[in-house]
């Protein structure tokens, strides 16, 4: 990958952000009281079991919803409607089948920039992600990770001040999904911005992540707020092997409820 030109990244400040959803005519809280600093060029990753509200904070972040109480600031402007400084990453590559790799690329280029700016700028990220030979390729004619990569092309291709990312690599492959970690990781190394990430994979968290936020309920039916932030050691890029990480992913772990095992100490032959 040739250097990339860093991004104007800029800080996302959440302050006593709540949300509520009401179906069959009752309110139901989603979360409450959310306070989260995310300084400009770091990356975050939020952890927390399913249904907690993970995803709905990071529609929050990106203006696509819009929070019951608190506020949302990027850059130290309120967010108001879809905010234009973020670009988002889905799960799902959501890229539109009629169109070639290079022209969904395309659609999350700045609006106004067109002709030969556009063209270059379109080859430039196809090529960052490593889809250069797939321009003119449809959707359907690529692999998962290559959609994932095209729709990660898309979001960088708006220079975003904040990159916001629901679980981008889930549905990928095991394989897959460790070579897009190191590719994000590059990527936002060079190019610098501000990254907020949804995981449900603590391995993933602590490879790409400068802190952990860990959001939960306190109690059954409670709306959820963060239960835990922590800081992960080590300068990126991480080596996946580290026993500090190790040690980090079992403390992680119980936080979510899961408890890690303790293997049986092996004894010496005598003999």
């Amino acid at each position: 990958m040739g250097k990339l030109p860093r991004m104007s990244a800029v800080p996302l400040t959440i302050s006593g952000v709540g949300k509520d959803f009401t179906a069959s005519g009752r309110r139901h809280a989603v979360l409450a009281d959310v306070d989260l600093d995310v300084a400009a060029g770091e990356v975050v990753a939020l952890l927390g079991p399913s249904g907690c509200g993970k995803s709905t904070l990071l529609r929050l972040a990106g203006g696509l919803d819009t929070p019951s109480a608190g506020t949302v600031l990027v850059d130290g402007s309120p967010v108001r409607g879809f905010e234009p400084r973020c670009a988002v990453v889905f799960q799902e590559p959501r890229l539109l089948p009629w169109r070639t790799i290079e022209r969904n690329v395309a659609y999350g280029l700045p609006r106004g920039t067109t002709g030969e700016r556009a063209r270059t700028e379109v080859a430039h990220w196809l090529s960052v992600v490593g889809l250069a030979d797939f321009a003119r390729h449809r959707p359907r004619q690529v692999s998962g990770g290559m959609a994932q990569r095209a729709a990660l092309a898309r979001a960088l291709a708006r220079r975003p001040g904040v990159l916001l990312l629901d679980e981008p690599f889930a549905a990928l492959d095991a394989l897959t999904r460790l070579r897009m970690q190191d590719l994000l990781a590059e990527v936002q190394r060079e190019a610098g911005t501000t990254v907020l990430l949804v995981t449900h994979d603590v391995d993933e968290a602590l490879h790409l992540a400068d802190r952990v936020v860990l959001l939960g309920a306190s109690a059954p039916g409670k709306p959820a707020s963060v239960r835990l932030i922590q800081p992960v050691p080590g300068d990126r890029p991480r080596d996946r092997g580290d026993a500090e990480l190790a040690a980090l992913r079992v403390t992680l772990l119980a936080e979510l409820g899961v408890q890690t095992p303790v293997s049986p100490v092996k004894k010496e032959s005598l003999i």
